[in-house]
Order: structure tokens, then C-alpha cells, then sequence
């Protein structure tokens, strides 16, 4: 049996993931809990759904918000306040587009996605490492997010839109943060096991 005690640097790194932990399961869930209700309550832009629109990217504030008081000083902090307050204009355009129809609605989802996709690849890449494991579903879920953004764009821009798409999208994210969550947690037990 290994006599190590934890740093407090040590244990300020297992606080953060922790922490990460916890968001990243909760953000998941939500996402997944939300893409359901979207998909049976979008077939027209009502109060309803635009309320479900403008819920979304907040979702993505405050999980930000959260993270940021979590995470210590540094690029990757201001990154996330960064993404919070796209996350904030992001809901509040969307809430206003929602009046347009779809095609507007698409336009400013898939520029958030991009967005915030982008930031979160960043984020990703900056977490790599022994403490937080290779962030490879916070890596993929940005990029795929980056991407889907895009297509989202051309696709409202070409007059074929249609908000099905971003049920699929709320679901993918969802699977990935959780996935994050679950890795993270097993990252955990590892060095947990290492110190015992």
C-alpha cells in the first residue's frame, strides 16, 4: 500500500475534475431531456418552441458560468467566460429570429454551433493531460458542433430548412458530455487507486 498524500495542488486538480465531472453529466442529461422535448413540440415556431430555442443556448451560459468559477486562472477561463456570453447573445438572438421562421432560427443556432464549437475544441485541447485524461468527447462534440454549424448555415441559406436537425444535434451533444462525464470519472477511480 502506497503511503502518498495528495498535494494541495493535487487536490485542487481532483476538486476541478470533480467538479467537471458533475457539470458535464448534468449538461448531458439536460441536453438529451431537451432534445426530446423539442422534437414533439416544434412542428410550428409557437411560444413553445421558441421558448425551447431560447432555453438551449442558455443551458450552455450557465454551464459555462459554472465552469468558469470552477476552472483557476488562465486562456482556457477566459475561453469559457468567453463562450458564456456568446451562449447569452446567442439565446437572446434566437429568441428574436424565432419570429422569422426557420430559416433565421437555423442561421443563428448554426452560428452559435460554430462558435461555440470552436471554443470548445480550444477548451479541449487545453484539458488534455494526466489529471483530466485526453478529452476526446469534448474534442469530437466541438468539432462535430463546428461543422454541423456550417452545414446548418448553407442549409438555411439554400431554402431548405428545417428545425428537425437540432434535436439530433441537442441528443449528439448530450451523448458526448456524458461520455466526457463517464471518463472523467473513471479517470478519477484510476488515480484514486494509484494513491491508495
Amino acid at each position: 500500500m502506497s503511503t502518498q498524500t495528495m498535494t494541495p495542488s493535487g487536490q485542487g486538480l481532483a476538486d476541478e475534475r470533480s467538479s467537471l465531472l458533475r457539470l458535464y453529466l448534468a449538461r448531458g442529461v439536460l441536453a438529451v431531456a431537451w432534445a426530446l422535448a423539442f422534437a414533439v413540440s416544434h412542428e410550428e415556431i409557437d411560444a413553445t418552441a421558441i421558448a425551447l430555442l431560447v432555453f438551449y443556448p442558455l443551458i450552455d451560459a450557465v454551464s459555462s458560468l459554472i465552469d468558469y468559477r470552477a476552472t483557476p486562472e488562465g486562456s482556457e477561463r477566459r475561453i469559457t467566460a468567453f463562450n458564456g456570453a456568446v451562449s447569452t447573445i446567442a439565446a437572446i438572438a434566437v429568441g428574436i429570429a424565432g419570429a422569422g421562421g426557420e430559416a433565421p432560427v437555423l442561421h443563428v443556432f448554426g452560428a452559435w454551433a460554430v462558435i461555440s464549437g470552436a471554443a470548445q475544441v480550444i477548451v479541449g485541447i487545453r484539458r488534455r493531460g494526466p489529471e483530466l485524461g485526453k478529452q476526446w468527447p469534448t474534442l469530437i462534440s466541438g468539432g462535430l458542433s463546428f461543422v454541423v454549424g456550417i452545414f446548418y448555415n448553407i442549409q438555411a441559406a439554400g431554402g431548405d430548412s428545417s428545425l428537425d436537425v437540432l434535436s439530433v444535434y441537442a441528443t449528439g451533444g448530450g451523448v458526448w458530455f456524458i461520455a466526457q462525464a463517464l471518463l472523467l470519472g473513471w479517470k478519477s477511480r484510476q488515480l484514486r487507486v494509484r494513491v491508495i
